[in-house]
C-alpha cells in the first residue's frame, strides 16, 4: 500500500489529481466527476474539522467492527460497493474549487506526517495508527481515481 505521508506518493497521487478535468467520466458508478472529488473530500474533512457529527455509540462500534477492517485493510474496494450516508454526494459540486481543496487536504496529509496520525481519533473508528490512516487516504483516493481512468 503507498503511503499519505511519502512525498513520492503524493506527488503521484496530484498527478493522477491533474489528469482529471470536468468532463472526465467514471469507468463505473453514478458519480460525475465532481462529485467524486467531493466524496473524496469528505474522508479529508472527518479528519480535520467537525462538519461531520460521530455516530452514537453503537454505531460506532458496529462499524468499528464490522467496516474499520475494509476500509483501513490491504484488500481493495470493490466496484460499485456501498458508502457512508455522509459520503454520498448527489448535488453539483464546482470541479475547480473541489480540485483544488483535494489537493490541498492531500497536501497539508504528506506536510503533518505520520506522526500527527498515530492514535488520532476517527470520526467513525475510533483511534487509528499512522498505518490505518494512510491506508484509509491512499486505498479511497486510488479507488476513485482509478474510476475516472487516471
Amino acid at each position: 500500500m503507498k503511503s499519505s505521508f511519502d512525498q513520492n506518493h503524493i506527488n503521484e497521487a496530484i498527478a493522477r489529481i491533474n489528469q482529471l478535468t470536468s468532463t472526465t467520466t467514471p469507468q463505473w458508478g453514478e458519480m460525475n466527476v465532481a462529485q467524486m472529488l467531493a466524496h473524496l473530500n469528505v474522508a479529508y474533512d472527518m479528519a480535520y474539522t467537525d462538519k461531520y457529527p460521530q455516530p452514537n455509540f453503537l454505531v460506532r462500534w458496529l462499524l468499528t467492527r464490522f467496516v474499520k477492517p475494509a476500509v483501513v485493510g490491504p484488500k481493495p474496494y470493490q466496484k460499485n460497493g456501498r458508502t457512508a450516508p455522509a459520503f454520498l454526494v448527489s448535488a453539483d459540486q464546482d470541479f475547480e474549487k473541489e480540485k483544488k481543496k483535494l489537493i490541498d487536504y492531500v497536501q497539508k496529509t504528506q506536510t503533518l506526517g505520520s506522526a500527527h496520525f498515530e492514535q488520532k481519533e476517527s470520526n467513525s473508528f475510533g483511534k487509528l495508527t499512522e498505518s490505518e490512516w494512510s491506508t484509509l487516504f491512499a486505498k479511497h483516493l486510488d479507488h476513485h481515481l482509478t474510476q475516472f481512468g487516471v
